[in-house]
């Protein structure tokens, strides 16, 4: 398995409060190891930047060898290709007496069919109120609700810079730092356990703004940062990474983008009318009854959903 990965997506779990994703990663066979955070953290204000004694983390995050694609990469490998699509999205679903039709468009723009007795929608309510068309239709009561679930970290964007070393633990810093100036408001070491050295942040201009700034003109203003507060070895980077997911038409809508980016909440309440309910189910993040939004939250979504496809399993 390969140690190196950089997540420009979900990078933390946090054993402590998250067992699920923990017993997950352990049965996989995967490595974790914890958010690095010794040294001193820096706080940016607009008088000038501050250092402060760090102070660790109550919970301690962590992350995954590899990256998050380590984990999605040895599911996949205990999958039949038979039994996996890639590159098609589904446009219609359809209910019929002994289940539902579904019809998507591949990567060439035909349109192809599926059946099946029951369908798992694993994607954020949202995303599929905005592309999936239903027959027959989902009442507006549960298309509002739909609508109502933030997606979360949807309207966010990350940037990461990779170095041949991590210069700021030379100099005392743990690569953290939070930021009343900006671009980046919330910044980490990225590096991986392997040792390859890399600061990743989050972007705090606005969706809107972002689209009409540029992704260069982001980059060079989160580099330019970096080199503000951890010294001009930020300045030359091996390379970065900028992943605006709020322009991800699988991750956003335009709800994502215009507002707030507020975190999901259990909604506690069925996701579709009776008309669907026996042959449709929720299976996304968002929809989970614990950690929404988060990792652990997936895998409590996926657990109700195949618990309520198949309850003696």
């Amino acid at each position: 398995m390969a140690e190196d990965g950089f997540d420009l997506g979900p990078a933390w779990f946090w054993p402590d409060m998250q067992p699920m994703m923990a017993k997950l990663v352990e049965k996989l066979g995967l490595t974790s190891f914890a958010q690095y955070d010794d040294g001193d953290v820096l706080i940016d204000r607009p008088q000038g930047v501050q250092r402060f004694a760090g102070f660790g983390q109550m919970a301690s995050s962590f992350r995954i060898a590899g990256g998050i694609g380590a984990l999605v990469a040895v599911l996949a490998a205990g999958l039949k290709q038979e039994q996996m699509r890639l590159g098609v999205t589904v446009a219609d679903a359809a209910l019929r007496d002994d289940g539902v039709l579904l019809s998507a468009r591949d990567g060439n723009g035909e349109t192809v069919s599926f059946e099946a007795e029951h369908v798992l929608f694993a994607l954020p309510p949202r995303l599929l109120e905005s592309t999936v068309t239903f027959t027959p239709a989902i009442t507006p009561e549960f298309r509002a609700r739909w609508r109502a679930m933030p997606t979360w970290m949807a309207s966010h964007a990350k940037f990461l810079a990779m170095y041949d070393k991590p210069f700021w633990r030379e100099d005392g810093l743990s690569g953290t730092a939070q930021s009343m100036v900006g671009p980046l408001v919330e910044i980490h070491d990225a590096s991986s356990v392997s040792g390859s050295a890399a600061l990743f942040g989050f972007v705090g201009v606005p969706a809107a703004a972002r689209q009409k700034l540029g992704e260069a003109v982001l980059k060079n203003a989160c580099l330019e940062q970096l080199v503000r507060l951890f010294g001009s070895a930020a300045a030359d980077p091996i390379a970065v990474h900028f992943k605006d997911w709020a322009a991800d038409p699988l991750t956003a809508t335009a709800d994502d983008r215009d507002a707030a980016a507020d975190h999901p909440m259990a909604a506690g309440k069925p996701w579709f009318d009776p008309a669907w309910a026996d042959r449709a189910v929720m299976a996304g993040s968002e929809t989970a009854q614990e950690h929404p939004g988060y990792l652990e939250g997936a895998l409590d979504a996926a657990r109700r959903a195949a618990r309520k496809i198949a309850p003696a399993s």
